[in-house]
């Protein structure tokens, strides 16, 4: 049978020839079966899912701590051109030795002696026992920190990257020596400060030489492991010794979390809205659509904004580096145990690919879990859950994230504030602004959230995860 054109039916049509119908002319009386709008941006949005949300009727979230004396320990920021690098100079007072020291005079003419050396991959950088005789910072690449093992084997301390430092306190003693070899993972570009050169800064500059005495001096300050002000107690005694006065110490000036907001004005003409509605709602339809992207940008936020974001959040002792690029295993079990009771990891998709290569080629296949009803892939029984608002850098490589969350167990928890004027959704309102001249309504959408570490420990990050690297094997070549 050969099938006819509409226009052929309609010709067919005029001449009298149909016997029935045409399908053209019945749609015209028949409504189409069609679904609601799609959106392609919506992900699964497992953050928002996992933190736990609190209530913040004041509209901002103080987190009081204990007293911490661990300042000044951050990363030291570079200025490249080209090939060149230099230390700029402010960025000194990353290392603790300089933190008090505000001499912008002093602090450059110390960055202009800093040397760029270029080491190789496996090239030793300080060996142990040897003077430690000069301060290293890391521009660019990977260095493996080593030490003696207990039986005459060399045992890998962490691995330093980008931003990292060592040897400052080989400044402030002339007769230190290293600790441990340094030898580079991967090629690097290190700026070196020679200790001579050091002495000839504090020799042009006096005042340089009395902060250090005066910091050398100062008697130090009991602390636990985590650097917080210690808590005097007595234990396993016998008989009626004295026992130890103490007191906690607070933060003086804790940090507080304000409530952030995502907004945007949603338009709909008055004609859609009063004749279009059947048999789907338009502003309802408009609205779902809007809320989804809101909870999207809230997600994005919670992972990147400068203030509050998780990856600018965790402390510097908190983020370690791969020991060789792709995320193995091993990687994540140091990950794993730096913090107790870690909720989830979450990482891009690709993350989890790349890790999963690496289990793979070792030949381990980490068991999925169920979690809040879903079978989502795991790691040691903690969740390994995507993220596609963690970053991917144009160098193919991210970031792997884990937390701990919550407030009895002093995690990351999600902030925001219910029983808003007009509320929608939980922290999340719609408010009518009014009608304009062109007929069209206009309704202001509203997110209010944000986040809040409560402890350093409870969020750390594995940084530069290499997610481009593949093993190939390939077969020995045949005779011809």
């Amino acid at each position: 049978m050969t099938q006819t054109s509409p226009s052929a039916q309609e010709a067919a049509a005029q001449n009298g020839q149909l016997t029935s119908l045409s399908t053209e002319a019945a749609r015209n009386l028949a409504h189409t079966t069609k679904s609601v709008p799609q959106m392609q941006g919506i992900s699964s949005r497992w953050l928002l899912k996992v933190l736990p949300w609190v209530q913040v009727s004041g509209g901002t979230y103080r987190v009081n701590r204990r007293l911490s004396y661990t300042v000044g320990d951050g990363r030291i920021d570079f200025e490249a051109t080209g090939a060149q690098v230099r230390v700029i100079p402010d960025e000194l007072r990353e290392i603790p030795l300089l933190r008090e020291f505000t001499d912008t005079e002093t602090l450059t003419a110390l960055a202009g002696r800093f040397e760029q050396r270029e080491v190789v991959a496996g090239g030793v950088i300080a060996e142990a026992g040897r003077p430690a005789d000069q301060l290293v910072l890391i521009a660019h690449g990977k260095v493996r920190k080593i030490g003696a093992g207990k039986y005459d084997t060399g045992t890998v301390l962490g691995t330093l990257a980008d931003g990292d430092y060592f040897g400052d306190r080989a400044l402030a003693a002339s007769d230190g020596a290293w600790e441990f070899t340094a030898t580079a993972a991967t090629a690097c570009t290190l700026m070196i400060l020679p200790r001579p050169e050091y002495l000839q800064i504090m020799e042009r500059f006096p005042h340089l030489r009395q902060h250090l005495q005066e910091y050398s001096s100062r008697p130090e300050k009991p602390v636990n492991r985590k650097g917080e002000a210690a808590i005097e107690l007595a234990s396993g005694h016998v008989g009626e010794p004295m026992l130890p006065q103490t007191f906690v110490d607070y933060e003086s000036q804790p940090r507080e979390y304000p409530l952030s907001v995502a907004q945007t004005q949603l338009r709909v003409h008055s004609r859609v809205a009063d004749l279009y509605n059947e048999p789907m709602n338009q502003l309802e339809q408009q609205l779902k659509l809007t809320i989804e992207a809101l909870r999207e940008r809230q997600e994005h936020e919670l992972v990147n904004n400068r203030e509050f974001g998780l990856l600018h959040n965790a402390e510097f002792k908190q983020r370690i580096h791969t020991r060789g690029g792709p995320p193995t295993p091993d990687d994540m079990d140091e990950l794993l145990s730096l913090r107790r009771k870690t909720r989830c990891f979450l990482a891009h998709p690709k993350a989890i690919a790349a890790f999963m290569r690496e289990c793979s080629r070792r030949g381990i296949y980490p068991i999925g879990i169920e979690f809040n009803d879903h079978h989502v892939p795991a790691w040691r029984g903690v969740p390994l859950l995507p993220c596609n608002k963690i970053p991917v850098s144009d160098s193919l490589t991210t970031s792997i994230i884990a937390m701990r969350t919550g407030e009895e167990d002093q995690g990351v928890i999600g902030l925001h504030q219910t029983g808003i004027p007009d509320e929608y959704e939980p922290s999340l309102n719609v408010r009518f602004m009014g009608i304009d001249e062109k007929a069209i309504i206009s309704y202001l959408v509203s997110a209010y959230y944000s986040q809040a570490v409560l402890v350093p420990d409870a969020l750390g990050i594995l940084e530069n995860v290499e997610l481009g690297h593949y093993e190939t094997n390939h077969a020995p070549p045949t005779a011809s």
